[in-house]
């Protein structure tokens, strides 16, 4: 039996999403093994999403692949006919996510007539567990179907799971557990994250966070900094993206019993003159006793925002305000809130006042290729390059280059034949030897020696230090081709 930590998902996690992006952030390292590769979990109010990361599989042909994935929905570790479920794939159709009742130890109804909500999707590419290209599978299973709700606060939210990855090229097959859809008694379990809690001490005194980055870690000049143990670890980071401003738990307590019914955002560019109201709109999870559906959240015709029901569940919690930070201009942006009752007469100030300072930056990097040389001959794109002598490197000038100094790395990278590479010039930002911002550079060298024979692609990629309070986003890349005769 095997155990697995679903991590908190602060935004949703979409099919298109891949593990290194932020949106992924801390599933890595919670992780959990099995004979063909690795599982990593998240979760929200409304779904768990997993991702199966079959690095054994390395052969790009999903004709015949398939999937099962069991749930214990009532955690007996018993099979219970009509009500126990398999999800599996429709028949020559990998991307198509099923369900199955269970009929006994290896019985099922067969695929339900129903509206799937539940979603599948099968790729093929690297990640952080492999740079070898291989299978990896990405499900969004919604909660209730799984009968999982995370109001159960008097015994740990959890789902008991096996699950089955099959290749028919190469013929590959693993059940973890063994024979897991006869015998539920050794399924793995999985624990839920709940909505995570930032330490009261870290929290601004009304905004409290963005996201999980709490106010108190952004200085001045906008950016954050958090501990490298942290939920994320945010280094002198910008931001940018769908931002979630976040009210301080405590004083949002506080807020019904003074009489605050509603408030206002205020906003300015820069780090001074005057501010104006700031009108946004947003949707958040709310739980309706069976269900998180959405609610919308705007501004009345005065600019008022109207206070979250006490004692109500959101999938985020105090959620004062969000905001697209693309619609705002690169630099600094401040926000202020204050709170009214129902006469209109501003309630629950806070001395000094807090003014919440953001330096906004939703630009990636600028990355391209110099050139690619050898014996100081340009060798353009599709170029074919005969080596002289077997110890003759290909030299490589490219740029990575952030303008507004928030540049999180760099790296160079060749990739040849069936799924090989090597890194050859990697470099990423370090607040104790380059303290302030970081723009990269116009010209970065590399030189590389070719293995073999083959045609090779040189690959930069460039990472924006911008954060949405729950990850690094924004990013950049950019190729050449070449064959190389060795």
């Amino acid at each position: 039996m095997g155990t697995i930590k679903s991590t908190w998902a602060g935004t949703p996690i979409t099919l298109d999403d891949q593990i290194e992006d932020a949106v992924w952030a801390g599933a890595q390292d919670k992780k959990m093994a099995f004979d063909g590769g690795f599982m990593l979990a998240k979760n929200d109010a409304k779904y768990l999403y997993v991702i199966l990361d079959v690095i054994k599989d390395t052969h790009n042909d999903p004709t015949g692949d398939y999937f099962w994935f069991t749930f214990d929905r009532n955690r007996n570790k018993a099979i219970t006919p009509n009500y126990d479920v398999n999800y599996g794939t429709y028949p020559g159709n990998p991307n198509k996510i099923g369900r199955q009742y269970y009929k006994g130890a290896g019985r099922w109804t067969g695929l339900l007539n129903e509206e799937q909500k539940s979603e599948c999707r099968s790729t093929f590419g690297t990640s952080p567990n492999s740079d070898t290209p291989h299978r990896i599978w990405k499900f969004r299973f919604r909660l209730t179907d799984l009968k999982v709700n995370l109001l159960w606060w008097w015994f740990s939210s959890y789902t008991k799971f096996g699950f089955r990855v099959h290749s028919k090229t190469p013929n590959l097959n693993y059940d973890t557990p063994t024979n897991f859809f006869r015998d539920f008694s050794k399924l793995h379990t999985l624990y839920f994250s709940r909505k995570p809690s930032i330490s009261s001490s870290d929290l601004g005194p009304i905004m409290g966070s963005v996201g999980l980055i709490p106010t108190t870690k952004i200085n001045a000049s906008g950016r954050a900094t958090t501990a490298s143990n942290y939920f994320i670890h945010a280094q002198n980071a910008a931001f940018g993206g769908r931002l979630n401003v976040i009210g301080n738990r405590t004083k949002m307590d506080q807020l019904p019993g003074i009489g605050a019914k509603k408030y206002k955002v205020f906003h300015r560019k820069g780090a001074s003159g005057g501010f104006s109201e700031f009108v946004t709109s947003w949707y958040n999870y709310k739980w309706n006793g069976s269900d998180y559906v959405l609610e919308a959240a705007s501004a009345d015709s005065n600019n008022f925002y109207k206070m979250p029901s006490a004692g109500v569940d959101y999938s985020i919690d105090d959620l004062l305000f969000q905001f697209n930070s693309t619609k705002l201009s690169t630099g600094i942006h401040q926000f202020k809130v204050k709170f009214y009752n129902n006469a209109g007469t501003e309630v629950g100030a806070t001395n000094p006042e807090q003014i919440l300072t953001m330096y906004i930056d939703n630009n990636v990097p600028e990355v391209s290729i110099n050139s690619v040389k050898y014996k100081n001959a340009e060798v353009g794109a599709c170029g074919i390059v005969n080596l002289q002598n077997p110890t003759d490197k290909i030299d490589i000038d490219f740029e990575a280059f952030d303008k507004e100094g928030n540049l999180l790395d760099y790296s160079l990278r060749a990739r040849w034949g069936e799924g090989d590479s090597q890194s050859i010039v990697y470099k990423k930002y370090n607040a104790a030897t380059t303290p302030g911002n970081w723009n990269g550079s116009h010209h970065i060298l590399g030189s590389f020696n070719a293995q073999t024979t083959c045609a090779h692609s040189f690959n930069i990629y460039a990472r924006a230090r911008t954060t949405n309070g729950y990850g690094y986003i924004g990013k950049n890349s950019t190729y050449r081709y070449v064959t190389i005769i060795k």
